[in-house]
């Protein structure tokens, strides 16, 4: 199959995925890798540039580049290695108005790379897009992400995947009911 950004946008908000959005099974992971790996590598060689030029396409290489590699390399330093460029890529989005032309379904991905960043300013940045886009149960898990953030300066849950070593507190944390694991 020829992927184009609006057939990768359809695949992800099609019926039979968006259960597995937060909810994956290793057979989706596979299923990922196998569809979309090739096309993943292109985006994160910025051979799809010219998708950013709509909202349809910049909002599929945030999907190629933020969720398709924390479901292909699930546990895996690779499964962080997109992020920075879907955040670049978000932000031009959002400077060209881009956004704007989302629904709250397609902008809670859009925005989500602000969420996954360690940089402090990055999650208040998250908080205030999700709040300027009334979307006040995603303020919630921004919120939640953000003080994980300003606690440890990072995510506890990332430390054994990116072989850093975890402080005491976050080893308590992570052994806590309240731990993220996500």
């Amino acid at each position: 199959m020829t992927e184009n950004a609006q057939s990768v946008v359809e695949f992800w908000y099609s019926p039979q995925v968006k259960p597995l959005w937060f909810n994956a099974t290793p057979e989706f992971d596979a299923q990922l890798r196998q569809r979309y790996e090739a096309l993943y590598r292109r985006a994160a060689a910025m051979q799809l540039a010219t998708w950013e030029e709509n909202s349809v396409g910049a909002l599929a290489l945030v999907i190629l580049l933020d969720q398709l590699p924390l479901n292909m390399y699930r546990g895996k330093t690779e499964s962080f290695a997109g992020e920075a460029a879907a955040r670049a890529i978000a932000q031009r989005a959002i400077e060209h108005g881009l956004d704007q032309r989302l629904d709250d379904e397609q902008k809670l991905f859009l925005y989500m790379p602000y969420m996954h960043s360690e940089s402090i300013a990055d999650q208040e940045r998250a908080v205030s897009l999700y709040q300027e886009a009334e979307m006040y149960e995603h303020v919630k898990h921004a919120r939640h992400h953000r003080d994980i953030v300003l606690r440890f300066g990072r995510f506890p849950h990332r430390n054994a995947i990116l072989g850093r070593a975890s402080t005491e507190a976050e080893l308590a944390y992570l052994g806590s009911e309240e731990a993220f694991c996500g």
